[in-house]
């Protein structure tokens, strides 16, 4: 007798521990939410303008590049 009340326990359903599951990955989210740190205005200003620099001189150097390489093939076809 013992042993079939033991077997009789349901096991929660599938779509139970779905939705608890999905309840534990929003609650997940909001508490790491709270651990951000926001950087300030003026950190956000200067991180923008270095990538902007970077960005620019990155740009030169390609096209200084690009130029180079032109040239060397224009003149590599007019010996030709």
């Amino acid at each position: 007798m013992a042993e079939n009340a033991v077997k009789k326990e349901k096991k929660p359903s599938k779509i139970i521990g779905f939705f608890k599951g999905i309840g534990k990955y929003f609650r997940d989210v909001v508490t790491e939410m709270k651990k951000i740190v926001w950087p300030s205005k003026k950190q956000v200003i200067n991180n923008t303008l270095v990538v902007i620099a970077v960005v620019v001189v990155a740009g030169l150097f390609i096209f200084g590049l690009d130029s180079l390489f032109g040239l060397v093939l224009k003149f590599v076809l007019q010996r030709a």
